[in-house]
């Protein structure tokens, strides 16, 4: 789902934006401080949004580390953001990582995030650095669009109770990972409560659409168009006959459990951010999330275009353009 974001339409009543109903304008700002190119980024902007005066959240830590000659330009930025914070948008400086740290932030408030790309690949980002100029003129006029993702929910249990012991959420993907190089990790897969495959392998992810360019693609799986709601299920090198990578409904309940005999046990990773350990005798369960990833987007262009471009693809084809002598002399009169 797609929503227009305007002057107008931001301040009517009921509209999904999170702005604050006082004067002034809030925008969150996330930043890779580990990098000098995101540091600078951020000094850019947060200098352009002061002189159009727009007030720049941020982490207590990272208004440390920048130049204090801004400080009257920058407020601290609480973890969650609620919608009482008055943010509006967050913009945020570095890779996927950074993005899917910046989830942890304004998630819970489902406040929109802009990615602006200082990583390699950057699938989730919207922009690149050299684009401030641009971004600040757009988040000025409020002239962008927010698209909305699938996410997933993950609970952590006992296999015989059900008494929850862990829960967390993933963007891209909650994998299950043997804890032993030399081992196997043995697992019973449900869905929707009925069994479907016990494989010995290295793990298994539970992806989501966004997920689809990440992990679970290396992993072998499909590439799948974010407007899609589904869960992928993707085995890492099960040793079985059958191990397909699989498209689920969305409103399906994926149940993977450690057998006894397995000897080694399992760790969880949502998003490679958040993890657990999972014994025999335990299982997690993922379904649909009850929150959805909100993404400002500020151009109109295809998910097709944005795969192209990040992937490099050769529209072309590999074998490139004939020569028209070639073809000629090969062409039949």
């Amino acid at each position: 789902m797609l929503w227009q974001v305007t002057e107008a339409s931001a301040q009517r009543t009921g509209q999904p934006s999170g702005i604050s109903p006082d004067s002034t304008r809030r925008v969150a700002l996330l930043t890779h401080m580990g990098r000098p190119a995101a540091i600078a980024a951020a000094t850019r902007l947060i200098e352009a949004l002061n002189a159009a005066g727009i007030v720049s959240a941020l982490p207590a830590d990272d208004i440390s580390a920048l130049d204090p000659r801004l400080a009257h330009a920058m407020t601290p930025l609480n973890k969650p953001v609620t919608l009482e914070d008055g943010i509006e948008l967050m913009v945020v400086l570095g890779g996927d990582g950074t993005i899917l740290r910046a989830t942890e932030w304004a998630l819970p408030s489902e406040i929109p995030l802009l990615g602006v790309n200082l990583g390699h690949v950057g699938f989730l980002a919207e922009a690149e650095s050299s684009e401030i100029d641009t971004i600040v003129a757009h988040v000025v006029e409020r002239s962008y669009t927010v698209e909305e993702r699938f996410t997933i929910d993950v609970t952590l249990r006992d296999s015989k109770t059900f008494k929850s012991a862990w829960s967390s959420y993933a963007i891209n993907e909650v994998s299950i990972e043997k804890a032993s190089r030399e081992r196997m990790l043995e697992v019973l897969v449900e869905v929707d409560g009925r069994p479907l495959s016990r494989w010995a392998c290295d793990g298994m992810l539970v992806s989501t659409p966004t997920g689809s360019t990440a992990y679970a693609f290396s992993a072998g799986g499909p590439v799948v168009w974010p407007g899609v709601d589904a869960l992928l299920v993707v085995p890492l090198s099960a040793h079985a006959l059958f191990a397909r990578p699989l498209v689920l409904s969305p409103t399906s309940t994926v149940v993977v459990g450690v057998l006894d005999v397995s000897r080694t046990h399992g760790i969880v990773s949502c998003d490679g951010r958040r993890s657990v350990e999972l014994h025999a005798g335990m299982e997690i369960e993922v379904t649909r999330g009850k929150q959805r990833l909100r993404l400002a987007r500020l151009s109109q262009a295809p998910f097709t275009d944005r795969l192209v471009h990040k992937f490099g693809l050769r529209v072309e084809g590999w074998r490139g353009s004939a020569d028209p002598a070639i073809t000629a002399i090969d062409t039949p009169a």
